[in-house]
């Protein structure tokens, strides 16, 4: 018998009427009754609940402090708004989400002040025997304020279990200055439960020690330190031999300073590439730079090397004299953006008693031009009780050393920009007490004038202002034009473009407003 097209269509058409169909219960589709399923799929999603169990409500603990959300049992996260951490946070949270399969999850947009947090949920579950549907529902978070055990902590006194206590020995704190701006930047403090203002520096609390290891760290990449570690036993349990200690780390900056004077030890300046030992501090790091401002040369002196054979600075910034450019002649040597030249200047008290000039090599020549102020060491004129100083060859030392260029400026009020500063309290000095305490008083100028001068520090070096974050002022005061201040054309200014705009938890702490002492 032959086989023919026409017989295999025939076979599959009798194929197709031995299927048979039911009707659905609900709706009266026909469906497949060989399934064993007596409503059709739609139905099927409509009528079953593969949710059933999972709550649309729920809550979520978050301090309002140090801005944590809690995963229980006891672990405080630090998660942004509608962020993949709060989403995984949210999620553990939801009772029953283990028997139905999460497809995706999602924020729906509320507002950040409602205390409320919406999540879309998408899961897949079996309805019936061997069916399986898809469901789409919402759960809202109600976000309850509370405290967590480290804020808790940090309100009562003796809870801290290490701290860094930092300080440099020096009669000014523009380092100081300088890292309060480095450790908001890395947001290096954030672990702090307080932090108090010292004579000579700063204190930083910790409730474990690990913040305290991270934060010197920290300071150990920034600038040049050496420290000690010591211990103290608070109690101990006989039964189980466990000891709690509270660890102290005492730091030590360097106590040399961007623009100091420096001289340096004989056979350390041999091995500094053998450059000249009366040298110039020009910048501060994890390491210490010195220039020749005879020469240009300039080295660098890791801080283990410099607490082998320690020293001091010859004379600080606070002895800066000013002097007027008479003449400049370039000697065509330059490095990098200074330029040597030889300046004739006079020191500007000496301007209309005496002729007296003074001929110096500097690395302002590219600065410099007749009729500028400038700042400098008088060294012709200076006592300084140093043995290092008294070794030198006294032909080899210049009378005048030029440091930087003085511009006529506008008041500190008039800046479109400014500084976050950190909440300190003050350990020293109660600022409950009358400030007509005259070395409070003094105290209170001294740390205005170091900020003014750190100030105009950043707005001179361009380099400085990279490592640090500067912010829009939007309360500048903006002088009249009879009562405006000169100033000088080519005075440095910080671009609009370098300028931060201030979110809303920043939180400033000016000192001119709220009386605060500068670090």
């Amino acid at each position: 018998m032959n086989y023919t097209p026409m017989d295999g269509q025939m076979q599959q058409h009798q194929h197709n009427q031995q299927v048979a169909t039911v009707l659905c219960c609900n709706c009266g589709t026909p469906i497949d009754g060989s399934s064993g399923l007596v409503m059709c799929y739609d139905c099927i999603k409509l009528t079953v609940d593969i949710t059933q169990g999972i709550p649309r409500e729920a809550n979520i603990s978050f301090c309002r402090n140090c801005e944590r959300f809690l995963q229980p049992p006891g672990q405080w996260i630090r998660a942004e708004l509608e962020s993949r951490e709060l989403l995984a946070i949210c999620l553990r949270r939801l009772k029953g989400l283990n028997k139905v399969r999460l497809v995706d999850a999602s924020f729906i947009w509320t507002e950040p002040h409602s205390r409320r947090i919406r999540i879309k949920l998408t899961v897949q579950g079996e309805a019936m025997a061997n069916t399986i549907i898809q469901q789409t529902f919402e759960v809202e978070y109600v976000v309850i304020a509370m405290q967590c055990a480290d804020c808790a902590r940090s309100y009562t006194t003796n809870t801290w279990r290490a701290t860094v206590q930092i300080r440099q020995k020096v009669p000014h704190k523009r380092t100081f200055l300088y890292l309060e701006q480095l450790i908001l930047k890395h947001n290096a403090h954030v672990d702090t439960i307080n932090i108090q203002e010292a004579k000579d520096g700063l204190d930083f609390f910790y409730g474990q020690k690990n913040h305290a290891v991270k934060m010197l760290d920290f300071l150990n990449s920034v600038v040049p330190i050496k420290f000690k570690k010591s211990e103290e036993l608070i109690s101990q349990d006989t039964h189980t031999g466990a000891s709690t200690y509270k660890f102290s780390y005492s730091v030590e900056i360097v106590p040399i300073c961007k623009d100091d004077l420096v001289v340096l030890p004989k056979k350390l300046a041999k091995s500094m590439g053998d450059i000249s030992q009366f040298v110039l501090c020009t910048k501060v790091s994890n390491t210490l730079q010195f220039m020749d401002p005879m020469t240009l040369q300039t080295a660098d002196l890791s801080p283990q090397v410099y607490w082998r054979t320690p020293f001091n600075a010859l004379a600080d910034v606070s002895q800066l004299v000013e002097f007027i450019v008479l003449d400049v002649e370039p000697t065509g040597m330059s490095k990098g953006n200074r330029v040597l030249a030889d300046i004739t200047v006079a020191r500007s008290s000496d301007l209309g008693m005496n002729d007296q000039v003074y001929y110096v090599r500097t690395h302002l020549g590219a600065i410099c031009h007749a009729g500028d102020s400038v700042m400098g060491y008088f060294v012709g004129n200076s006592n300084y009780n140093s043995d290092l100083f008294d070794g030198l060859n006294i032909d080899h030392v210049p009378d005048v050393v030029l440091v930087k260029k003085l511009y006529q400026r506008k008041t500190k009020k008039s800046r479109n920009w400014k500084l976050k500063r950190m909440a300190k309290e003050h350990k020293d000095i109660d600022a409950s007490q009358d400030y007509n305490n005259r070395s409070q008083r003094q105290e209170m100028e001294r740390a205005e004038r170091d900020y003014e001068l750190f100030l105009q520090e950043l707005e001179e070096d361009s380099e400085l202002r990279q490592t640090i974050n500067l912010y829009k002022n939007q309360n500048a005061a903006v002088p009249q034009e009879a009562h405006e201040e000169e100033e000088d054309e080519d005075a440095p200014q910080i671009d609009i473009d370098e300028l931060l705009d201030e979110l809303d938890e920043m939180t400033l702490d000016e000192p001119e407003e709220q009386g605060e002492v500068a670090m």
